[in-house]
C-alpha cells in the first residue's frame, strides 16, 4: 500500500517489479493464463433452472402501489460546518387500466400528469447530524422525538398506526402480543418483553427514562450524543418505505371488500430487508405473510433490485437463458439459499442461514425479453431453513405477479418498472428539490 499525495508532499509510487518473483509459482502461471484465455462461456456456469412461464388464464392484478425513497445530507459552509439529512418518501397509486394508455418508452407528459393527479402521497423530514443542537436536548434527544412525531403527525397517524399494526400483530383480532424487544436508549438496557400491547410508550424497567414505541426501530443505536452518521437518514427512509406500504396492505387488509388487497401489487424499490437493528420488525413481517397464507387471502408484494450483486450476477449469465427471441415466453428463476450462498454470495457454509435475521422476501430472476430481466423479492411467509428452498411454489402470489410484470415494465431504464420509475420521480431530491436549494435553505436558517 502506498502514501497518498497530500498538500505539500507528494504520493508514493507502488512497486510494480517488487512482486514479479511471484510468476514463478506454476501455479500463478496457470491462473494468468487461463485469466487471459480468449474462451468463450457456451453454458451458463451457474446452471440456472429457468423456467417458463405460462399466462393463459392467469388474470393480472389491477391496482398498483408503489414506493420509493431518498435522502440527502446538507452541509454549510461555515466553519465549524452544520450538517442535516432531509428525507423524502413517497407512495404511488396507479390503476392499470389507466397506466396501460402510456406508451413506457416515450410517456406523453399530459397523460402522466393526469395519471398522478392526486395520487402520490409524500412524507418529509430532517434531522440533525453534526454540530447542531436545539435548545430542547442533544442530537440524539432531538433524532428521537423526531422520529416519533414524524410518524405520528403526518397523514393524520395513518403512518403510526401502521407501525402499531406491524409491532403488535393486530392483522390477527385473536392476538394481543408485546412490541419486539429493544435496547433502551437511555439507559441501553435490553427491554426484551417490549413495549405492553397497544401502548405508545413506557418508563424502561431499568432507569426509569421515558422510551417510545418508535424507538424499537433502534435509531438510536446508530448515533452518539451529540452527533449521528447520515446512516440515521438511510435508515428512517428504509422505515418509512415500509410504513408507507403496509399502510396501504392495512387498510386494504380491513377494507369491507375482501377480495381489494388481493387484486393489488404493492411494489417496494429495493429489496424486501430490513438491515441490522431495524430487521427487530422481520419476524413479525414473516408472521403477517403466514397469516396471509392461512386465511388464504394473497397480499401480493415485490421488491425491485435496481442495483447490486444480484443484478451483477444476473447481466452475467442472462444471455445463456430463454427468452432469446421477441415474443417468445417469458421466464423465471426462484433462488434457493444454497445457491445464493454458491453462486451470489460465493461464501462457505455459514452458522446463521442467508437471510434468516433480515430477509421477509425470498428472491426472483425474471427475464421479459431478451434485452428486459430484472431481480424481484416475493414474500414466502415462515422462513424458509431448507437450503434448496424457496421453490416457485413458495412464492406467494407469484403467477398473477408475473402476468402483471409485462404490463408495467419500463424501457427507459435498465430493468425498471415504471410505477417504480414513477414514485422515484416524486421521492427524488436529486432534482426537486435540489441539494443546492436545500444548502441554500439550511444556511439561512443557522444566521
Amino acid at each position: 500500500m502506498s502514501f497518498e499525495k497530500g498538500l505539500r508532499l507528494p504520493g508514493q509510487a507502488a512497486s510494480k517489479l517488487g512482486h514479479l518473483s511471484v510468476i514463478e509459482s506454476d501455479w500463478v502461471k496457470a491462473l494468468v493464463e487461463d485469466f487471459e484465455s480468449p474462451e468463450k462461456m457456451i453454458a451458463d456456469p451457474a446452471g440456472t433452472l429457468w423456467e417458463t412461464f405460462n399466462s393463459d388464464g392467469i388474470k393480472p392484478l389491477r391496482n398498483i402501489w408503489a414506493t420509493d425513497g431518498s435522502f440527502v445530507a446538507v452541509t454549510t459552509e461555515q466553519k465549524p460546518p452544520k450538517e442535516v439529512a432531509f428525507v423524502k418518501t413517497a407512495l404511488l397509486m396507479l390503476d392499470q387500466t389507466r397506466l396501460e394508455s402510456i406508451d413506457k418508452e416515450h410517456p406523453h407528459p399530459l397523460l402522466l400528469r393526469e395519471i398522478l393527479t392526486g395520487s402520490g402521497i409524500q412524507h418529509a423530514t430532517v434531522f440533525p447530524l453534526r454540530n447542531v443542537r436545539t435548545s430542547k436536548g442533544s442530537n440524539l434527544l432531538t433524532i428521537r422525538h423526531i422520529v416519533r412525531d414524524s410518524i405520528k403527525v403526518d397523514q393524520n397517524g395513518a403512518f403510526y398506526e401502521t407501525l402499531k399494526w406491524l409491532a403488535y400483530r393486530k392483522w390477527d383480532p385473536a392476538w394481543y402480543s408485546p412490541s419486539p424487544g429493544f435496547a433502551c436508549p437511555c439507559c441501553g438496557e435490553e427491554i426484551k418483553e417490549g413495549l405492553p400491547y397497544d401502548a405508545d410508550e413506557m418508563s424502561c424497567p431499568f432507569c426509569e427514562g421515558k422510551v417510545f414505541l418508535s424507538d424499537v426501530w433502534g435509531f438510536h443505536l446508530e448515533m452518539d450524543e451529540d452527533s449521528a452518521p447520515d446512516s440515521v437518514a438511510s435508515g428512517y427512509m428504509l422505515v418509512m418505505e415500509h410504513l408507507m406500504l403496509f399502510t396501504a396492505i392495512r387498510l386494504m387488509w380491513h377494507h369491507t371488500d375482501k377480495q381489494l388487497v388481493s387484486d393489488t401489487l404493492f411494489i417496494k424499490d429495493g429489496p424486501l430487508t430490513l438491515r441490522s437493528q431495524y430487521s427487530k420488525m422481520v419476524p413479525n413481517i414473516r408472521d403477517f405473510f403466514e397469516y396471509v397464507k392461512q386465511q388464504q387471502r394473497p397480499v401480493h408484494v415485490i421488491g425491485l433490485e435496481k442495483s447490486g450483486k444480484f443484478r451483477d450476477h444476473l447481466s452475467s449469465i442472462v444471455r445463456f437463458a430463454p427468452p432469446q427471441e421477441r415474443g417468445e415466453p417469458m421466464t423465471f428463476a426462484a433462488l434457493s439459499h444454497a445457491y445464493v450462498r454458491r453462486e451470489v454470495n460465493r461464501a462457505p457454509e455459514l452458522n446463521t442461514p442467508y437471510g434468516l435475521r433480515t430477509n421477509w422476501g425470498e428472491k426472483l430472476y425474471v427475464k421479459v425479453d431478451p434485452g428486459l430481466y430484472m431481480v424481484l423479492n416475493v414474500p414466502v411467509g415462515e422462513y424458509q431453513e431448507d437450503i434448496n428452498k424457496p421453490l416457485d411454489i413458495n412464492l406467494i402470489g407469484l403467477q398473477r405477479i408475473l402476468a402483471t410484470i409485462p404490463g408495467i415494465v419500463s424501457h427507459s431504464y435498465e430493468g425498471a418498472l415504471y410505477p417504480v420509475a414513477l414514485a422515484d420521480g416524486i421521492a427524488s431530491m436529486s432534482s426537486y428539490p435540489s441539494a443546492a436549494i436545500l444548502q441554500k435553505f439550511v444556511s439561512e436558517q443557522s444566521r
